[in-house]
């Protein structure tokens, strides 16, 4: 194990988990059936909370919903908060699940960010839920 300190913090581990987003909406599912919903955002950009450096990458919302789907508009809006925000990747993908799951409690619902690489390391990181 190397010694090197990155200096890396609990306050930047935190950064973004808990910060207040505008509301995801959503309307009335018109299926009982189970179908799947693909929703896909591929110019996503947030920003590194160490570095001030900007992030970019795809985040995919695969869900199953219930008795709602998440409305679009509301969705884009949401997800535009994060372009000027400081958040690590990881507490992206589980955010954005977290908020989904709280707005329109699907079935299934699983939230993927692949990043664009940097310093030659690709990171994806995939977020699930399943309702009990």
């Amino acid at each position: 194990m190397s010694d090197i300190d990155f200096g890396y913090t609990k306050d930047h581990a935190r950064k973004g988990a808990n910060a207040k987003l505008p509301e995801i909406q959503c309307w009335e599912n018109q299926y009982k059936r189970d179908y799947d919903i693909r929703i896909e955002l591929p110019e996503f950009t947030s920003v590194c909370p160490k570095t001030g450096l900007p992030d970019f990458g795809v985040i995919t919302i695969d869900y199953i919903p219930d008795r709602l789907c998440l409305e679009l508009k509301s969705l884009k809006y949401y997800l535009l908060e994060y372009r000027d925000m400081g958040i690590f990747m990881e507490n992206i993908a589980n955010k954005i699940l977290d908020d989904v799951v709280k707005a329109c409690k699907p079935k299934k619902a699983v939230v993927t960010g692949d990043f664009t690489p940097r310093g030659g390391l690709r990171s994806v990181i995939v977020a699930k839920y399943e309702k009990k």
